[in-house]
């Protein structure tokens, strides 16, 4: 599908707003709507995945997350949601934290984005950051330290979603990851409503990201010290992260 020149007309300035650790945050605009960048250098800065605390409670928010830290000298740098859950908060799919399944892969059908397929996973691993579609990860010969799952695939071997339109009216604030290479994760909100297909875009012809998942849309949430923004728009399930110490 080919899509409509002024969306192709993205301003990629990529104004730099600061860099906390190995994480740059920068601006940058697609089809009109403006969107926060943050890139994640994953050999320097220590992803990882929060859900629950000690006492198996959901941490529910970023806010959570920072109580849970403070006892062990650590604070909250940066967040996103990372997928779409339960009703309990529990993952809808994979998780993988600390190299331990916690969550199995979810292969089956049903509706919502989460079963838009190909859906797939964003992972690190030995070789670094990966996105790759559901049905590739059962097959990987590799030592996974961080997993999760959602949907869809926004792109894939550097081609967007076959099923996402243009012109679609579908319009929500949103977030995702991207990897334009296995040192570097891409994690993308906007500012504005977006369709998948603007979002998709921005991943493969902004960012330079050959594979990108969709991570929500509504809830999307980010937390960065460094912006002095850590949004609260509703109880989260998994949550990927960066902690240091204080």
């Amino acid at each position: 599908m080919k899509a409509n020149l002024p969306l192709l007309f993205c301003v990629a300035t990529a104004v730099l707003c600061g860099r906390a650790s190995a994480i740059e945050f920068s601006n940058t605009v697609v089809a009109g709507k403006r969107v926060t960048v943050c890139r994640v250098e994953v050999r320097k800065d220590r992803l990882q995945l929060f859900l629950r605390d000690d006492k198996d409670t959901p941490l529910k928010s970023f806010e959570g997350i920072d109580h849970w830290l403070k006892p062990r000298g650590e604070r909250l740098v940066f967040a996103m949601n990372a997928g779409m859950y339960q009703r309990d908060l529990s993952p809808l799919g994979l998780y993988v934290w600390g190299g331990k399944q916690l969550s199995p892969l979810n292969t089956t059908n049903g509706t919502g984005n989460f079963f838009l397929k190909p859906n797939g996973v964003f992972l690190l691993s030995e070789a670094g950051a990966e996105v790759v579609e559901t049905s590739e990860y059962p097959g990987l010969r590799r030592s996974i330290s961080l997993a999760t799952q959602s949907g869809p695939l926004l792109v894939h071997a550097g081609k967007i979603h076959p099923l996402f339109k243009s012109n679609s009216v579908s319009r929500t604030i949103r977030n995702g990851v991207g990897v334009p290479s296995p040192e570097l994760a891409v994690f993308a909100i906007s500012e504005e409503p977006i369709n998948l297909y603007e979002f998709a875009t921005l991943f493969r012809d902004v960012l330079g990201c050959s594979d990108a998942l969709y991570l929500d849309g509504l809830i999307s949430s980010l937390h960065s010290t460094h912006l002095k923004r850590s949004d609260a728009k509703a109880n989260l399930g998994p949550i990927i992260g960066i902690s240091e110490k204080q």
